[in-house]
């Protein structure tokens, strides 16, 4: 059975290497860096006679450096997103009158996410009518808050 210290210790290895490439690759002196080899390559044509080993090089390391990339670019999104719905959650969890129900609104189904869509359409209706968009949080408020307006105008 594999140690699992050690199987961290590698993840993080790969982790802590894979996010350093990402940081390094999104340089200037990388993408300088690119072109240069871009260049090296077309001034190389003539000598090569525009061969097909010559155009098979920057097809191959093009092909396998995007093919890499993809999956760092994806790997650093996920952190990013995660990072995001974490800070959204915190400032929900903080915000006094926030609907808890969105609290990890990102692990919902898609018909959940339609359903509370709607029901925020239908906030935002409500708040409409009462010509005011930040007083209420839910439906039943915003009903409420309409009823007692309509009650006030009828007894003024």
């Amino acid at each position: 059975m594999p140690d699992s210290t050690q199987s961290t210790n590698k993840a993080s290895f790969f982790g802590r290497l894979a996010e350093q490439i990402t940081k390094y690759s999104g340089t200037t002196a990388v993408f300088v860096g690119a072109v240069g080899i871009v260049l090296l390559w077309a001034v190389a044509g003539p000598l090569f006679k525009y061969s097909e080993t010559w155009q098979l090089v920057i097809n191959t390391g093009t092909t396998i450096i995007t093919f890499l990339m993809v999956f760092l670019i994806q790997r650093a999104q996920n952190k990013d997103s995660l990072v995001l719905h974490l800070k959204l959650n915190e400032l929900i969890a903080a915000t006094k009158g926030a609907s808890n129900r969105l609290i990890n609104a990102q692990d919902f189904s898609e018909e959940e996410i339609r359903l509370i869509h709607q029901f925020y359409c239908l906030l935002a209706d409500k708040a409409k009518a009462d010509n005011d968009l930040g007083e209420t949080h839910s439906v039943e408020e915003a009903e409420d808050n309409h009823h007692e307006k309509l009650a006030a105008h009828r007894n003024d």
